[in-house]
């Protein structure tokens, strides 16, 4: 595989943690008297939380937690008006990244069987593109330096057609959030590197471990 398609999924498992972490920290600043103030309410109704933990490596280890409750997270974002966040949706560039358009590339993947797409092993960086369990699973090895990184984003494929339901050019973070309410426990993201170890995960709890 050329280093350009190499790069290509490289960047796609980083667009797909970046699209979680996009509206989490949008809400963090945003609804913390909401949540405050409904908190109660909300863990005695079983509803679905999507929680946030970032740990720093570094001399002062500083951990940081944001547990959002998908419920409040549905109602509070097409209220949000930020940068490329309107209604509820996220605004893209356009469709193709690389000559690849993305919702073609989405449908194709939708009505394929399990399998394991791409898997990439270079002296730079390892990718591995596979559908499980109906799951969309990237996962790319970044070698360039001694200090290693990690990603690993594993998305419902419900959620994902969720996300491209929108209108050209856009995606729909309130589709997605009603459709991830639907699904299990389960971990979505995770990050390791020299810096920042990074989980995000679904339950019913409203408290992070």
């Amino acid at each position: 595989m050329s280093d350009r398609n190499r790069g290509f999924f490289a960047k796609t498992a980083l667009i797909a943690a970046a699209l979680v972490f996009l509206p989490l920290g949008t809400l963090a600043q945003s609804t913390a008297a909401q949540a405050s103030s409904s908190q109660s309410t909300t863990s005695e109704s079983q509803g679905r939380w999507l929680h946030v933990r970032v740990i720093s490596s570094d001399a002062k280890g500083e951990t940081v937690r944001v547990n959002v409750p998908l419920e409040l997270a549905e109602k509070v974002l097409p209220a949000i008006h930020q940068e490329r966040i309107h209604d509820g949706k996220v605004k893209i560039d356009n469709a193709h990244v690389n000559d690849v358009d993305l919702r073609a590339l989405v449908e194709a993947i939708r009505t394929a069987k399990d399998g394991e797409f791409v898997t990439v092993q270079g002296n730079d960086c390892d990718v591995r593109v596979a559908k499980q369990n109906n799951h969309l699973v990237v996962h790319v090895l970044d070698k360039k330096n001694s200090k290693k990184s990690e990603v690993e984003v594993k998305v419902p494929m419900q959620v994902v057609d969720a996300l491209f339901s929108g209108g050209k050019d856009e995606l729909d973070l309130v589709a997605a959030l009603h459709a991830l309410s639907a699904q299990g426990d389960t971990e979505l993201v995770s990050v390791k590197d020299h810096e920042n170890t990074v989980r995000v995960w679904l339950d019913s709890k409203n408290v992070s471990d």
